[in-house]
């Protein structure tokens, strides 16, 4: 999930890939960034890129 956030896929399209609700994608997100030290997902393709 995290690494689909990281190349620019929305939560409605990892949604769709992983058959998941657009909420429940966001929610783990959402759960994720604070673990990782990120705020936004353009963070998440740097720390990705490392």
């Amino acid at each position: 999930m995290v690494r689909l956030a990281a190349i620019g896929a929305t939560n409605r399209e990892i949604a769709t890939q992983l058959l998941l609700s657009p909420r429940t994608v966001g929610h783990h997100l959402y759960r994720a960034f604070p673990e990782l030290g990120i705020g936004s997902r353009t963070q998440l393709a740097d720390i990705l890129a490392e």
